[in-house]
C-alpha cells in the first residue's frame, strides 16, 4: 500500500517528576506541556496521584472491568466549573491508565472518549486495554480513558431521577397521542428537568457542554506531560474531537474520529437522519433472520415490520412479564432492538428475545433494555442517560416551534416505520426534555474552522444505524481530514477486531502515516 507520511512533530513528553503521596498513591507531576492558557497554569501543571482503581467503579460493570486491568491505575483531574472563573469552583473528572508496556520507545498518551455523550471513557480505556495489549498502540501508549464533567465517576455528577423513578418511568404509558396524553407527557418532561436542576445543580449543568469538556480535555492533555493531544473518538466523541480541533488545532498530534458526528446538523435533522439508519440497520437484521430456522420474524424480510408491529405494539396496553416484579413495556422493547440493531453481534440475542416475547416473556428484551439504559441487576442505574439529556441540551438551540416539531415527528415515523406505535399522529407535540430545559445552549451547530490542524482520521461505516455514513463522509470534508470507509452495519469499527481498519488507524496514531488515498475496508 502506497502510504503518506504526515508531516509534524511527535508529541515530546516533560520530565517526570514522582514522589510518594498516601499509601499506595504515586504522585506524578509531568506537566505543563505545550500551550498553556492565561490564568490556567495551576491547572494545566498539576500533580496527579495514580493509585488504585476500586474506589473509582460507580456501576458493577466497572468493578468487573478495573478489577481485569492488571497493571491499571486511576487518578483524578481538577478543572474550573466554569472557564470564565477559574479562580472560583474547581469540579474533578475520573481518570484511568494503562501504561505503555515499552517506556523508552513511548510516544505519550492516547486519549479515549467512547461518546454518549454521558459514556464513562475510564470504562471505554478498561475496554480497550486487550485490544492493544498486543500491538503498537499499547507498547507506544499510556491508554488513557476520562469521565468527563459530571458523568460516572467525575465530581460531582449529573442526577435527575432515583433507580425507582427510572422504574417507574420507564413503565409509564408516554404513546398516546391524544390532548390528553400530550399533556400528559409536557407534565413528565418538565417535573425531569426540574428534578435535574435540583439534585444536581445549574452551576454544574450551565457548564457540562462540549465546550468546556473539550477545555477539560487540553488541561488534561498537559497534565499528562504530552505537547500535542493524540486522541480516539467513537460517535459523540467526534464531536467532542471536532471541537477540540476547532479550539485548538495546534495542539493536536492524531485524531481518530469513528463513527462520526455531523457538526453541522440540527438536532431534528439528526434524529430522522438516524431513524433511516436503523431502518437499514433493521432491514439488514431481518434478511439476516429470515435465512435462519425460526425466526421470530418470519422468512420473508418484506413482512418483517408488520411482524415486529404485531409483536411489541400489544405492549402498549399489555406489558409481558419480564420475571423479578417486572413488566416489559413497549418502551423498553423497541429500546432493546435499538440497543442490538448497533452491533451484529446482539443480532442473535434480539432473534432470541423476539421468539421469547411470542411466548409471553419479556426477559431477554428487558435485560437488552437495561443495559442501554444503564441498568444494574441491584436495580441501580448508572448516570448515562442524565448525563446525556443534560449535555444535549446545552449542546443545541432547543426546538420549540409546534410546526417544526409535528414534521419531525411525522418524518421520523416515515423513515424508521418498524418503530411506528400505530397510534394517530398527534396534532399538538410534547418536544422532549431539551424543550423545556431551563439553562442557556453554548453552543450551536456549525462547520468547524480549523486552519493550523494537521491531517486527521475518519472512519465512518456504510451502515452505522446511529452516525449515518454521510456524516462521516461530512466530517472528513469540513476537517479536511482522510476518511476510511467500512463497508458493514455496525456503530463504530476501530480496533473491534477488523484487521483492514485497525491496520489503518494504528500506522496513522503510532507513525502518522496515512493511505495516499481514502481506504476501503470490507467485512
Amino acid at each position: 500500500m502506497l502510504t503518506l507520511t504526515v508531516t509534524m512533530a511527535v508529541a515530546s513528553c516533560t520530565a517526570t517528576v514522582t514522589s510518594r503521596g498516601a499509601p499506595g498513591v504515586s504522585l506524578e507531576k509531568r506537566g505543563p506541556a505545550g500551550a498553556v492558557p492565561a490564568g490556567l497554569e495551576r491547572f494545566y501543571g498539576q500533580q496527579l496521584g495514580w493509585g488504585s482503581c476500586d474506589s473509582y467503579a460507580t456501576t458493577e460493570q466497572d468493578r468487573m472491568l478495573y478489577g481485569k486491568s492488571a497493571g491499571a491505575d486511576c487518578a483524578r483531574l481538577t478543572v474550573p466549573l466554569d472557564y470564565a472563573k477559574p479562580g472560583d469552583k474547581t469540579i474533578t473528572l475520573g481518570l484511568f491508565r494503562r501504561k505503555a508496556t515499552e517506556e523508552t520507545t513511548r510516544i505519550g498518551s492516547l486519549i479515549v472518549n467512547p461518546g454518549g455523550p454521558g459514556a464513562s471513557g475510564m470504562a471505554a480505556a478498561a475496554s480497550l486495554a486487550t485490544a492493544v495489549a498486543g500491538n503498537d498502540l499499547g507498547r507506544r501508549f499510556d491508554l488513557v480513558g476520562f469521565d468527563p464533567r459530571g458523568v460516572g465517576a467525575s465530581q460531582p455528577a449529573v442526577h435527575c431521577l432515583t433507580g425507582t423513578e427510572q422504574d417507574q418511568r420507564r413503565m409509564e404509558d408516554d404513546q398516546d397521542t391524544s390532548a390528553a396524553g400530550v399533556v400528559k407527557e409536557i407534565t413528565r418532561l418538565k417535573d425531569y428537568d426540574a428534578k435535574c436542576v435540583q439534585r444536581t445543580g445549574s452551576d454544574l449543568l450551565a457548564n457540562i457542554g462540549t465546550r468546556d469538556v473539550a477545555k477539560d480535555l487540553d488541561v488534561l492533555r498537559s497534565a499528562l506531560g504530552d505537547e500535542k493531544l493524540t486522541y480516539l473518538g467513537y460517535s459523540y466523541g467526534t464531536f467532542l474531537g471536532s471541537t477540540y480541533a476547532e479550539r485548538f488545532p495546534a495542539n493536536v498530534r492524531a485524531l481518530v474520529l469513528d463513527g462520526a458526528v455531523d457538526p453541522t446538523q440540527s438536532s431534528i435533522e439528526a434524529g430522522v437522519a438516524q431513524a433511516a439508519g436503523f431502518q437499514t440497520a433493521f432491514d439488514q437484521f431481518a434478511s439476516w433472520c429470515g435465512k435462519r430456522s425460526g425466526c421470530a420474524l418470519g422468512s420473508d424480510p418484506a413482512r418483517a415490520v408488520q411482524a415486529y408491529q404485531d409483536l411489541v405494539r400489544p405492549l402498549i396496553k399489555k406489558p409481558a412479564d419480564a420475571g423479578a416484579g417486572r413488566e416489559l413495556s413497549y418502551g423498553d422493547a423497541t429500546t432493546a432492538t435499538v440497543q442490538a440493531l448497533y452491533t451484529q453481534d446482539l443480532w442473535q440475542s434480539l432473534d432470541d428475545g423476539l421468539r421469547q416475547l411470542k411466548q409471553g416473556s419479556g426477559v431477554v428484551l428487558m435485560a437488552m433494555a437495561d443495559l442501554y439504559d444503564g441498568r444494574g441487576p441491584d436495580g441501580r442505574y448508572s448516570n448515562e442517560q442524565d448525563a446525556f439529556t443534560a449535555v444535549q441540551c446545552v449542546d443545541s438551540p432547543r426546538v420549540t416551534d409546534e410546526a417544526a416539531l409535528l414534521d419531525a415527528d411525522r418524518r421520523s415515523t416515515l423513515a424508521a416505520p418498524f418503530l411506528d406505535n400505530g397510534e394517530p399522529m398527534p396534532t399538538e407535540a410534547p418536544g422532549d426534555a431539551c424543550t423545556y430545559w431551563p439553562l442557556p445552549e453554548t453552543s450551536e451547530p456549525h462547520e468547524p474552522t480549523v486552519a493550523g490542524l494537521p491531517p486527521v482520521l475518519v472512519v465512518s461505516t456504510t451502515k452505522d444505524p446511529a452516525t449515518p455514513y454521510q456524516s462521516g463522509v461530512k466530517l472528513a470534508n469540513a476537517l479536511h481530514g482522510f476518511l476510511l470507509t467500512y463497508d458493514s452495519t455496525q456503530h463504530t469499527a476501530f480496533l473491534q477486531g477488523v484487521a483492514c481498519v485497525d491496520r489503518v488507524g494504528i500506522d496513522y496514531l503510532v507513525s502518522l502515516t496515512l493511505p495516499a488515498v481514502d481506504p476501503r475496508c470490507r467485512s
